[in-house]
């Protein structure tokens, strides 16, 4: 039996006058199968007795006999029906707080899974499944389930709302279109719906394009926030950078003006202590003299005192000290020259700042060139670092490559315009460093000077700087530079190097005539047994951009 109803289909079961399982099922002469009770109604409200399947007549109410077959697989098949509602409701889960619920379960009510908008009714799994499989069931209209069934029926007329009058934009019933609403414009909820639909869509999509541009201003306004604490990093770093070199120059200056002041007072009193140690060998000389008259005052021989009276008599060997003095140095105006010399001082340092901060702006961003390296030179990978080894390598010797000076230039060549690079020296005793036209001779070891076409500095002996031009100038620092910037104007013909620590200027080429490209030049120097193995290594310029007159500080 189990196996058979298996091959039944539920509609099988099902009374078509209730549309439900059949409740005592009885046969008509005709064949047909209805619940008793559902087919006795049918006939007692009706003047003919017609089967309501195939409308065949009766003369007289025909006699109803239960179908005993009927009723036992309708049996077997409540049974099933009922084991498997109990399995599935197993499996399903109960309804939570804020979920619709199943309106058929009795005790635990499980979740809903549809919502029949012709029965008004929220089904579970289980108690969905006929209007999934049986015919008559599976025209009603099922949505996701939700609460409050009864506010889709129309208040007025207890009739579903299935119709959208456009002219009140409100949901009606079919009574209220009639009624109510005679002359509006009316269409399906279904039209209306796919319509505004159509709307919301458009309104999802201009949301989500709305919240994208939110989005993006919101990483635009970060990008601005990250960019403004790295420039007041960098404001702060050079702040203190440049405090710290004028809070030196003011040291500098106190020291030498206390230094000034000291030694005019030593003076004053060496002057002092050298009179005083004249005038007291004087007055012991006197005492001495006047010790021996007084003894020969008192002499009672006469020859002795006729004999020693001229030598005691002669003037004494001193000095005339009515005019001599010492004068109190005078310290007037020393702090005044000292205040104005240290604000000249400052005035250059804030210029060669200025100036320094102006020329970063054009930096350039310099990689070498290993095709023009020396044979004996290293090379980073990055090509940013390079430093001598004492070993030739065997390399191709390509026209660009210098054979005997142990150089390299960038890769980056200028023949108009403006640029800057910077270079780190520290820990080395020898460098150079600059530009050099192309046209250069890279084969033999030619002097470096402007007439060759070199513009460059170097270091000599880890203490002897000097600008290469024509003549050569030896150059005093006040202190070691650890980092150089190398400037070029092109159309001005002006080379600057800079102490880029100090903010100074240390030394400029200027009336340079330039007629090709220059190309920035570097040598790190022979190695020297490891003594300047330090390579020279080009370094990220920390640009900010500052004001031409004037540096504000918000």
């Amino acid at each position: 039996m189990s196996a058979a109803s298996c091959l039944l289909s539920e509609d099988q079961f099902l009374c078509c006058i209730c549309l439900d399982v059949f409740t005592d099922p009885v046969s008509t002469p005709c064949g047909h199968n209805f619940c008793k009770n559902c087919i006795n109604e049918h006939w007692n409200s009706n003047v003919q007795y017609l089967c309501p399947l195939c409308k065949k007549g009766f003369r007289r109410r025909p006699e109803l006999h239960i179908n005993t077959f009927i009723s036992e697989m309708v049996s077997q098949f409540r049974q099933e029906a009922q084991q498997k509602a109990s399995s599935s409701s197993s499996e399903q889960q109960a309804a939570k707080p804020g979920e619709v619920p199943c309106d058929v379960c009795t005790g635990t009510k499980l979740k809903a899974l549809k919502s029949c908008l012709v029965c008004l009714t929220s089904y579970c799994e289980t108690h969905l499944e006929p209007h999934l499989t049986m015919s008559g069931l599976k025209r009603h209209q099922l949505i996701d389930p939700v609460e409050n069934l009864e506010d889709r029926m129309c208040k007025k007329h207890d009739k579903p709302l299935e119709l959208f009058c456009k002219t009140d934009q409100t949901c009606v019933c079919m009574l209220c279109s009639v009624l109510d609403h005679k002359t509006h414009e009316f269409v399906p909820l279904k039209e209306e719906y796919e319509g505004k639909k159509a709307e919301l869509g458009k309104t999802e999509a201009e949301i989500q394009e709305m919240i994208q541009k939110r989005r993006l201003k919101i990483e635009e306004i970060k990008h601005s926030v990250d960019l403004s604490e790295e420039a007041a990093d960098r404001e702060k770093a050079e702040g203190v950078q440049v405090f710290t070199a004028l809070m030196e120059s003011v040291e500098r200056g106190k020291k030498k003006l206390i230094n000034s002041i000291n030694k005019k007072k030593k003076k004053t009193q060496k002057q002092a202590e050298d009179f005083i140690k004249e005038l007291e060998q004087e007055i012991s000389e006197l005492k001495k003299r006047s010790s021996e008259v007084e003894k020969l005052s008192h002499s009672e021989d006469h020859l002795h005192l006729l004999q020693n009276f001229p030598s005691l008599k002669a003037p004494s060997p001193t000095k005339d000290w009515t005019e001599i003095s010492v004068r109190p140095s005078s310290y007037e105006g020393t702090v005044v020259r000292a205040v104005a010399q240290l604000e000249e001082t400052l005035s250059k340092q804030m210029k060669n700042l200025f100036d320094l901060k102006r020329v970063q702006q054009y930096a350039l961003d310099v990689t070498l060139d290993p095709d023009t390296a020396n044979p004996e030179l290293i090379l980073s990978d990055d090509g940013k670092q390079v430093n001598d080894s004492d070993v030739e390598k065997n390399l191709p010797d390509n026209p660009e490559r210098f054979s005997t000076c142990p150089c390299v230039l960038g890769k980056q060549s200028l023949s108009s315009g403006r640029f800057y690079f910077e270079v780190q020296v520290k820990e080395k005793t020898d460098w150079e460093l600059g530009v050099a036209r192309e046209s250069i001779n890279r084969k033999d070891d030619n002097p470096l000077s402007p007439e060759d076409g070199y513009w460059t500095i170097w270091l000599r002996n880890g203490n002897e700087y000097e600008a290469l031009d024509d003549p050569a100038v030896d150059l005093s620092l006040k202190s070691r530079p650890q980092k150089v910037g190398v400037f070029v104007d092109y159309e001005k013909g002006l080379v600057s190097f800079y102490d880029v620590d100090a903010a100074a200027l240390i030394y400029s080429f200027t009336g340079c005539s330039f007629t090709e490209k220059l190309y920035p030049y570097f040598s790190p120097g022979l190695n020297d047994d490891g003594r300047n193995s330090a390579p020279l290594i080009i370094c990220p310029v920390n640009q900010t951009v500052w004001d031409d007159t004037r540096m504000e500080i918000d």
